[in-house]
């Protein structure tokens, strides 16, 4: 009997999906998130008057390396040949709190959803390790998809 999950084996033991088969497309994902904060935070971070340093700056290394670790952290991720991580940081001084956006981009067998998704997870919890002592209180919320492009299943646009 054979499981219509593609991640279990006849015997529904878990197992990493076979891509060698799939063709090579060009692949490209965007997730976003939100951090929200005490003014003060938001302002120690805008003013760079943090004690740990270049928030934001961090925040997208931070950013990149975790995309760039997804299949390390997520046990059915594929390894993937990243051809570009790009990371954008928009500044919300009414919530107060920043969006952080991150694409990335390949020409590979598989998405990379969960490297852009993971990439924000990351970016954003380094902004709140490094502002927590200002506000421990922070919300990171929002974490999502924006759109995707590329491979069998085709482009997604949040509406």
């Amino acid at each position: 009997m054979k499981s219509d999950l593609t991640h279990l084996d006849e015997k529904k033991r878990p197992k990493m999906v076979d891509v060698g088969e799939k063709s090579e497309t060009e692949r490209v994902a965007v997730a976003s998130g939100i951090i929200q904060m005490s003014l003060e935070a938001y302002q120690a971070i805008i003013n760079q008057t943090t004690k740990k340093g270049a928030v934001l700056h961090t925040a997208i290394i931070a950013a990149i390396i975790g995309a760039k670790k997804t299949p390390d952290l997520i046990p059915m991720c594929h390894p993937l040949l990243l051809t570009s991580i790009n990371c954008d940081i928009e500044e919300l001084p009414e919530l107060p709190g920043f969006k952080l956006y991150v694409t990335c981009k390949l020409k590979g067998r598989t998405g990379v959803e969960m490297e852009a998704l993971t990439g924000v997870s990351i970016g954003l919890l380094t902004i709140y390790d490094m502002v927590k002592a200002i506000d421990k209180g922070m919300v990171i919320k929002n974490i999502q998809l924006e759109k995707k492009s590329g491979g069998k299943s085709g482009d997604f646009v949040r509406s």
